[in-house]
């Protein structure tokens, strides 16, 4: 659990109106939130809770020091399949405050984004905690890491997908507490376990992902259903 989700757990600080507490007007009884007037506990639990699924970028990187760094990041996407480009997000609990995987990468440039599968997610979540600088969590959890093919950052050798990324820019968003700054990575080198792909697909329910949804909860990211892209005539 980060500092943003400890918010979760103190619901005095929402100040969220209901149809019996008028006195708060940055929150209107009919739910419309006016995102000027609201605090970052406001606002927080209202993005996390709502956009969801998330995908769990499993960060590895390694300091200048030649320290090992692992650490989940769910705010992460795509941002471009040519060139191939992901993008990160960290949210600042200070300003200035760097993360040791985004001090990392400013410092040597490689990283490595691992999928977290159903089996990682209990290493996963415990990789979360608030170790310090010089501790590697490979160490502290004795997580297996595996040697990558191109970039120095090693990834977590039983993540059956593995992106080997150079970092591509830094768009700071915001100085204030809870602002963002999103991290661009050119994508390198792509590993994925043989037995995931079928046709030139990675099958979502081999590779068994797990989403971030809100507070401390996650999901399963495997096809409950399929629907079938409509072609209109004037497509064809």
């Amino acid at each position: 659990m980060d500092w943003l989700d400890r918010l979760l757990l103190d619901r005095q600080d929402f100040g969220l109106a209901s149809r019996n507490n008028t006195s708060n007007i940055a929150i209107k009884a009919d739910m419309h939130y006016h995102t000027p007037n609201l605090n970052i506990s406001q606002l927080y639990p209202l993005l996390v809770g709502g956009i969801i699924p998330r995908p769990i970028a499993w960060i590895s990187t390694q300091s200048s020091q030649g320290i090992d760094n692992l650490a989940p990041y769910s705010f992460f996407s795509v941002a471009s399949c040519t060139p191939p480009v992901l993008t990160v997000t960290q949210i600042n609990a200070q300003p200035e405050s760097d993360k040791d995987t985004l001090r990392n990468l400013k410092e040597t440039h490689e990283c490595v984004i691992n999928i977290v599968s159903a089996d990682l997610a209990e290493m996963m979540n415990a990789s979360c905690a608030n170790y310090a600088q010089k501790t590697s969590e490979f160490e502290a959890l004795k997580i297996a890491a595996c040697d990558s093919q191109s970039v120095t950052a090693r990834g977590v050798a039983q993540a059956k997908v593995r992106y080997e990324c150079r970092l591509k820019d830094v768009i700071a968003l915001s100085d204030q507490p809870g602002g963002g700054k999103l991290i661009l990575l050119d994508v390198l080198h792509i590993y994925v376990d043989d037995t995931l792909i079928q046709e030139g697909m990675i099958q979502s329910e081999k590779l068994n992902a797990v989403g971030k949804l809100g507070g401390n909860e996650y999901t399963y990211a495997s096809a409950d259903f399929e629907l079938v892209r409509p072609v209109l005539e004037t497509d064809k």
